[in-house]
């Protein structure tokens, strides 16, 4: 495993990141019982992932919770999330320290390590960082959590425009975000700030459904085409992404071009990834930890689809991987 300075918050976490929602929740949406999804995060942590990444509606605290006891508490990061509204309602400040508190029950712990708002839209981040940060940041020095931060909702925000100002705020330690070959919003507005400001970076959506389920990449681009958002000729192949998987340094996979597109970039810091499956566990691993791509073809997917916001950016699907 390698390992990668988390911003400025001194964790020093692994650049492969176990997602624990998404559309697999840890095996659980195929059926998992709860020891069998606990065998899967010690499986990663055995690989040397340390940095976990729930939340309250995900399901999986309490996974993670039993994962870690076999490890020494300080040898792990966990990261949960609150959801922050209902409906298009932001929920009361208590709501959130409540659900704080229920996570530490839940992960059975006295601290998590990142605290994250949960999917801040662009027209609540004002609210989020004057009205809830600083009662988050109470929550702070009382030692129940060590880091605070915030995670944008990729398929409401494609523009990336929350992250313009949280990106330049320091009271954000961690920000979650999507980040993907075909979604390079985050090169623009986010990782200079991030950057610039010793805040760290989670990545969701590296693969998602646009690159693992078979069909989904060549509708995209037949879409785009049609839309003259990308040349005729990726809609008209049938690998379009064909181009990464070559001898000279390509890539074995677009998901392992995926990963390693997104590791090698410069400001992000933990790639997420998740599954069901131990094999898919060890193998995404790999790929995080592969070399970065060619020069050439990141040239080449920067000419192709830099200038894209939004695409591939679906809610999670119930997955049985």
């Amino acid at each position: 495993m390698e390992y990668t300075n988390l911003g400025n918050t001194g964790i020093r976490a692994s650049v492969a990141g176990l997602g624990c929602g998404g559309g697999s929740r840890l095996g659980q949406a195929r059926g998992l019982s709860t020891q069998e999804s606990v065998a899967l995060v010690r499986v990663a942590m055995d690989l040397g992932v340390n940095y976990l990444d729930t939340a309250a509606v995900y399901g999986t605290e309490a996974i993670v919770g039993e994962a870690i006891k076999a490890v020494p508490r300080d040898e792990i990061f966990v990261a949960t999330k609150a959801t922050i509204r209902k409906g298009g309602d932001l929920l009361p400040v208590e709501d959130m320290i409540a659900s704080l508190e229920n996570s530490l029950r839940e992960i059975d712990t006295d601290y998590v390590d990142v605290f994250q708002f949960h999917a801040v839209p662009p027209a609540l981040y004002d609210r989020i960082r004057e009205e809830y940060a600083p009662a988050f940041l109470r929550e702070k020095e009382k030692g129940k959590i060590r880091h605070l931060g915030l995670t944008e909702t990729p398929p409401n925000d494609p523009a990336g425009e929350m992250l313009i100002k949280a990106s330049q705020d320091p009271v954000w330690e961690v920000v979650m975000l999507g980040f993907h070959m075909m979604h390079q919003v985050a090169r623009r507005n986010c990782f200079p700030g991030t950057m610039k400001n010793g805040i760290g970076t989670a990545i969701m959506f590296v693969v998602r459904s646009i690159f693992s389920i078979p069909g989904r990449l060549e509708e995209t681009m037949a879409t785009l085409a049609a839309d003259g958002k990308v040349p005729a000729w990726l809609a008209e192949s049938d690998n379009p992404l064909g181009f990464l998987i070559h001898d000279n340094g390509g890539a074995k996979s677009v998901i392992d071009a995926a990963y390693r597109y997104a590791r090698h970039e410069p400001g992000t810091d933990v790639i997420l990834f998740g599954s069901g499956i131990e094999e898919h566990i060890r193998t995404n691993i790999g790929s995080i930890l592969g070399p970065p791509l060619p020069e050439a073809d990141v040239a080449k997917l920067e000419a192709l689809f830099g200038h894209l916001e939004g695409v591939g950016l679906d809610l999670p699907e119930p997955r049985k991987t």
